[in-house]
């Protein structure tokens, strides 16, 4: 059984906790005693409904202010899939705890208020959702029993939502009328919408193809951790162990060792301790190289069919994550799937506007949730696809140097006839 991984994004009292909550409620994966502590929690509420957003609302904070600040993650199941869900925040102080949310996501669920339409957090949270390149966008129009489930208002927000897909190059952006309240459309299709001919928002997230967004043709291979047990038993062993994050690895195969550069063949593939004739991503495995070679943790196996760039510098497209303003010359840790360098954000070449999308050229800072267009130099070189190519090696985060906390999200940018971000700039 695989697993789909998505996230709730919209504005503020859009009601994302409560979709989510309605999901575990209808679904039947809620635990009794989750169920009566909830129960106990709203009993005093005048509508004597159960808040079921309470579900996802963990800290003490969301509870009192009934808004939501931290990623929550929910995890459930149903006979056809696996679900991991990241509840993010609507308030715009919040915008890179979303970032966080979705830099894992397969699948973004962006909520609308049937009521407001389209406003300024939908723009900036399908920006977000541009940005770090996710497969799939279902866009849900919320609380449909608030506008007497009217067809009319759900084509015009269709309509107005279809632009800014266009705008931002959203791919595979599907839409559905539901009310989270009263869970019509969210696990079973409602008798309240019949001019609505689609799937419930659950029969959807059942039957996305995720596999599809899986790169099995170039092979990357970080590597994790170097096997080396030195016994009686086991004295010439030497594996390499880590995740495949795209493509295809086989015994035989020739593969280059990067950032060395070093070219080597692969002896054997193992996965649970047994050699296998292939192993696939996301599958974790170990390799073993006919030669000795100088690998450790941070280099990457690459096939040598399908190479990966190899660079001290190159350019980015960043969210900023810190209260601390990023200033240019500044010195960071940069951390691309398990390799970790020293480096520096040489320039900023423009600050983006998420709400227009034009572009403030040359700032001086950057700061909390500003995305920028910088260039970084690394102290050593790095391999590297650009993030548009392979979400998974193009992605990387920048760490404070003496605090270790992660400052700033990054999607990295190689080529200057690479597509651009969005269409219209």
């Amino acid at each position: 059984m695989d697993i789909l991984r998505f996230l709730t994004a919209g504005s503020v009292d859009d009601g994302k906790s409560t979709l989510i909550g309605r999901l575990l409620y209808d679904s039947k994966s809620i635990m009794v005693d989750q169920l009566e502590a909830i129960e106990r929690s709203t009993k005093n509420r005048e509508e004597g409904q159960v808040d079921l957003a309470l579900l996802t609302d963990g800290l003490r904070a969301e509870r009192e202010q009934g808004i939501t600040i931290d990623v929550a993650y929910k995890y459930f199941s149903t006979p056809k899939r696996k679900f991991i869900i990241a509840d993010t925040p609507g308030h715009i102080q919040y915008t890179r705890n979303m970032v966080t949310g979705a830099s894992n996501s397969d699948l973004a669920i962006i909520l609308i208020d049937a009521r407001h339409g389209v406003v300024e957090q939908t723009r900036r949270h399908s920006i977000i959702v541009s940005l770090l390149n996710l497969p799939h966008v279902v866009v849900a129009i919320n609380k449909m029993d608030l506008v007497k489930y009217s067809q009319d208002v759900y084509n015009d927000i269709v309509i107005d939502y279809a632009q800014v897909a266009k705008s931002l190059g959203l791919k595979n952006v599907s839409y559905i009328p539901i009310s989270a309240l009263n869970g019509d459309n969210i696990v079973e299709k409602a008798q309240t919408m019949p001019w609505y001919e689609g799937e419930s928002l659950l029969g959807l997230l059942e039957t996305v193809e995720v596999h599809e967004d899986i790169n099995l043709t170039e092979g990357r291979f970080p590597v994790q951790y170097v096997i080396r047990p030195q016994t009686d038993e086991l004295h010439d062993y030497r594996g390499y162990a880590g995740k495949i994050i795209s493509g295809i690895y086989r015994k035989g195969d020739k593969v280059v060792v990067q950032p060395s550069g070093v070219e080597s063949t692969i002896s054997a593939v193992e996965i649970g301790g047994e050699e296998v004739e292939e192993a696939f991503a996301p599958q974790s495995a170990v390799l073993h190289l006919k030669d000795d070679v100088d690998i450790s943790r941070g280099d990457m196996i690459v096939k040598q069919d399908a190479p990966v760039q190899v660079a001290q510098e190159f350019e980015v497209v960043l969210c900023w994550m810190s209260n601390t303003p990023l200033v240019p010359r500044n010195k960071y840790l940069l951390q691309i799937n398990s390799r970790t360098v020293r480096c520096v954000v040489k320039e900023l070449e423009y600050k983006l506007n998420v709400n227009t999308l034009e572009k403030e050229l040359s700032p001086v800072s950057a700061g909390l949730n500003d995305v920028v267009k910088a260039t970084i130099k690394t102290a050593s070189p790095i391999a590297f696809d650009a993030y548009r190519k392979l979400r998974a090696n193009g992605g990387a985060v920048l760490i404070d140097e003496t605090s270790n906390v992660t400052v700033g999200a990054c999607m990295i940018s190689t080529e200057a006839t690479e597509k651009p971000f969005w269409p219209e700039i």
